[in-house]
């Protein structure tokens, strides 16, 4: 599909119900105007254009899939037992915590640490430990005087405590979460349990304490997992943050992603929504294009004519005087 550049740009989802599960519904509605890939000009082939959209209209944002979780390990092995309350609210596996110290070394020898304005994490216990361990500080040492990000083996890591220490701030949103309802591993502990293992992380949009959203007999569908997450790219705007991590889930990803990108060379389509693998980062821009932040604001831009003076430039002037010359 080719757009012009000054349209409301939609992507196609028309296989996406423009609904999530009442339980969101309380969340901003808006329309699905996010771009994840810049579309071409009318006169352009999609695969050779380039394009222009203002910088205060766009966010980074950091996703990262969690870690290797037991449920990741003894799933491969056997499909069922996904299906196993022995999974319920998977942790990371020694090996998943071998891959959160590999990216937090990544984030911060390429300067990206230092980027993030934001941690979104989904609340439950393997994405809450990637999280912390990739975007937070170093060890925890008592007498310093802001709470851990993570408190000494939570979850059965057997990891020292997480400092927050210089660290941005971290959010718990339930709407990236995973596939809600059947597989025990998707389901989370009370927000009274979680905040004592991770007392710096902000949970208060948890609306409720215990898990509501999963249902043992009822799995979320494909098409309403993307409608959720087109539901939080949008919610993403509500916030003045720039740089953003988020640290989130295989299925999240995969089919919140696959919406896009499908003006696109088929190259950068499958760079958006390409399965990811345990621990991935990728770096993506988004741009609101249907003006869903209206009140974002250049922090780069200058007005000039300071102070004010003549300054008709001369193409301007030949098309006012076309007999001057």
């Amino acid at each position: 599909m080719t757009v012009s550049i000054s349209s409301i740009y939609t992507p196609h989802i028309s296989h996406i119900p423009l609904s999530v599960p009442t339980q969101f519904s309380k969340l901003p509605k808006s329309k699905h105007s996010i771009l994840l890939c810049f579309s071409s000009p009318p006169d352009m082939d999609a695969a050779g254009a380039t394009t222009l959209y203002p910088l205060h209209r766009s966010k980074t944002i950091h996703l990262v899939r969690h870690a290797q979780g037991i449920h990741n390990v003894e799933g491969e092995k056997d499909h069922s037992a996904y299906m196993s309350f022995d999974l319920f609210d998977a942790h990371l596996t020694p090996l998943g915590w071998q891959q959160v110290d590999n990216l937090h070394k990544h984030v911060r020898a390429c300067g990206l640490a230092k980027k993030i304005d934001l941690v979104i994490t989904s609340p439950l216990l393997r994405t809450m430990q990637t999280a912390v361990g990739v975007f937070g500080g170093e060890a925890y040492t008592d007498g310093i005087d802001v709470p851990p990000l993570m408190v000494e083996n939570a979850g059965n890591s057997s990891h020292a405590a997480i400092s927050s220490l210089n660290c941005p701030p971290f959010v718990a949103v339930e709407l990236c979460r995973e596939h809600l309802g059947v597989h025990p591993c998707d389901k989370r502990r009370s927000i009274s349990e979680y905040r004592p293992l991770f007392p710096a992380i902000d949970f208060s949009l948890a609306k409720n304490d215990d898990d509501i959203l999963w249902t043992p007999d009822i799995r979320e569908k494909n098409e309403e997992v993307a409608a959720r997450g087109l539901k939080f790219l949008n919610w993403l705007w509500t916030r003045k943050e720039k740089d953003i991590a988020i640290v989130t889930h295989s299925g999240f990803l995969y089919h919140t992603l696959s919406a896009f990108g499908n003006d696109c060379h088929s190259s950068i389509k499958n760079e958006i929504s390409t399965h990811f693998a345990n621990c991935e980062l990728r770096s993506m821009v988004i741009v609101d294009r249907g003006l869903i932040g209206s009140n974002s604001t250049s922090a780069t831009n200058y007005p000039g004519k300071i102070p004010h003076g003549l300054d008709l430039p001369s193409d301007v002037a030949d098309e006012k005087h076309p007999g001057s010359k």
